[in-house]
């Protein structure tokens, strides 16, 4: 394995255990409201911050009532799956609304990091709930609009994870 593929090796091998990351997060989370009186201001305010780095990561990736969002969203066919988290990550809560807000801001993103081996399938778009509800948007087409800077991008890296070429990554915007 050359240098290169090793964190796209890493990064696909993450989002693979982005679910049993929100659940941990998520109880986690939880025991620290209900069990130590932390403020849920300061979850706001934590999960906000993040977005200045990562979008609307906290979403996907950390959120308790994320992960009850997504297992209720779960049922039914693809198609309305995907319809559903879009339309939830559009409307969400008020740590949505700052990362969605930050998604065109935020210092990561997805983006192609090597257009070589690119060969345009559009299998990442087809993973990406907001390149197909979003008119105009695509992960590999350079004259449309990145879905990650879109309000409901959740950072959940489907597309990532779902390029067979290893052509999409996660990582700063340069």
């Amino acid at each position: 394995m050359t240098k290169k593929a090793r964190p796209r090796a890493l990064l696909k091998r993450l989002i693979s255990w982005r679910r049993g990351f929100q659940i941990v997060f998520g109880l986690s989370l939880y025991l620290a409201i209900s069990n130590w009186g932390i403020s849920l201001w300061w979850v706001i305010a934590a999960g906000s911050a993040l977005g200045i780095f990562l979008g609307k990561f906290f979403c996907r990736w950390m959120c308790p009532m994320g992960a009850i969002m997504e297992m209720m969203m779960g049922a039914g066919d693809e198609d309305g799956r995907k319809r559903s988290f879009y339309n939830y990550f559009k409307m969400g809560c008020p740590i949505a609304w700052a990362g969605g807000f930050l998604n065109r801001m935020s210092l990561f993103r997805v983006r192609v990091a090597d257009a070589s081996r690119c060969k345009s399938c559009n299998i990442c778009d087809e993973a990406c709930y907001v390149a197909q509800f979003a008119p105009g948007h695509s992960l590999h087409l350079k004259d449309l609009i990145n879905p990650s800077t879109h309000f409901s991008c959740s950072r959940c890296l489907n597309c990532v994870k779902a390029c067979p070429a290893g052509a999409l990554t996660f990582q700063a915007r340069l």
